[in-house]
């Protein structure tokens, strides 16, 4: 058994062994599950005013909390409509401000990247598509994701140039009204399955509204966090999971080595083979937390897991921080990220974000009985 630090005294297992037979004592019995007509009913009622197709959302909203298997509680419920209001404001396939000007930018400068002239990228695109549109045309005037990566795929796989610019990958990576990433979604569908059958591609079903909610509630929800705020798991939508748990990591591991770091939620770096910043101060507190550097490193690569919290390192850490800081320190934190994306034409952050829907997550609750309270 690996050694945990600080070690528990017996007297203070014992009491630990009793409070928690306590508690498992007094547990109330398990609610019961609840009826599939009561959440579509519960879901119309707190969309916010204006939604079309109310009974449409409630209904894809309780096959996909259905599919997950995940308690379509209150704060489950709400949180997945603050989501889907920021994202899209319930429109499917949200239109997008500039999106054809974005997207010709985008290909210049990938054509910039690997050396390709103008002039060939203007005749390439010149080129009539499968629509009977060009290309050109098809991405001027595309409006929403959907339209755009239609488009893209076109020129994929019928224009050789298309297939150097974008390497045989759509550069439309998020879609639908949860703005959930093609890669989780492709991987969930994988390793999860998929509740509906598929006619072409998970992208495409990502870019409907039953695709849209049933990746992104599986994105929101779908794995244990031991949170004390939701909005912890609406920093993470944005900056990945663990991501909040983790900068609260690399927040002690600062204040216990005196060491700056940037509280981004990356534990090591990833794909770059090297140690990274993290990593790196972490090794310096090695003889004080017993931990050589290959055991902080396989600590830290459970970053993207719930098992990082249970590992030494973790554990370790926190205890040393806190003897330093001679207070007890949070478990989660906002990630500091700035958005980068050509669709954003301000300065935001992953806090920013968290924080809008945060807002739309309580006016949903403000909707529920007076007994019910944000988390």
């Amino acid at each position: 058994m690996n050694p945990r630090f600080p070690r528990l005294r017996p007297a203070a297992t014992i009491v630990a062994i009793l409070a928690l037979l306590a508690g498992c004592a007094t547990q109330p019995p398990s609610a019961p599950m609840r009826r599939p007509a009561d959440t579509r009913a519960d879901i119309v009622r707190r969309l916010p005013d204006g939604v079309k197709d109310r009974e449409g959302w409630a209904t894809d909203i309780t096959a996909a909390f259905s599919a997950l298997g995940i308690e379509p509680t209150t704060q489950n419920l709400c949180a997945s409509l603050a989501v889907i209001g920021q994202e899209s404001t319930f429109v499917v396939d949200p239109t997008v401000p500039g999106l054809g000007r974005i997207a010709r930018a985008e290909i210049d400068r990938r054509a910039a990247d690997h050396h390709i002239p103008q002039l060939l990228v203007r005749g390439a695109l010149a080129v009539t598509s499968s629509d009977g549109r060009s290309y050109a045309d098809r991405i001027a005037t595309a409006r929403t994701e959907r339209e755009l990566s239609l488009a893209y795929e076109d020129l994929i796989d019928r224009i050789p140039l298309g297939q150097r610019l974008f390497a045989g990958s759509n550069p439309i990576r998020t879609a639908g009204p949860m703005q959930v990433s093609v890669d989780f979604a492709e991987r969930h569908a994988r390793e999860h399955g998929y509740p509906y059958a598929t006619k072409e591609s998970v992208r495409h079903e990502l870019f409907t509204r039953r695709g849209g909610v049933y990746f992104g509630i599986a994105h929101l929800l779908g794995y244990p966090a031991n949170y004390d705020r939701m909005v912890y798991r609406f920093a993470d939508f944005n900056a990945g999971f663990y991501a909040s748990r983790n900068a609260a990591f690399q927040n002690a591991v600062s204040l216990a080595s005196g060491i700056p770091l940037a509280l981004d939620g990356d534990l090591v770096a990833y794909g770059s083979g090297k140690p990274g910043a993290t990593e790196l101060a972490t090794r310096t507190l090695s003889k004080r937390i017993g931990m050589g550097d290959g055991q902080i490193r396989r600590a830290l690569d459970l970053g993207e897991s719930p098992e990082f919290e249970r590992s030494a390192l973790y554990e370790r850490v926190f205890a040393l921080a806190e003897q330093v800081e001679r207070k007890p320190l949070p478990r989660a934190t906002m990630p500091r990220i700035a958005l980068d994306s050509p669709k954003i034409t301000r300065k935001l952050t992953t806090e920013w974000f968290a924080n809008r829907v945060d807002q739309r997550y309580r006016a949903c609750l403000a909707k529920a009985p007076a007994i019910e309270r944000p988390s």
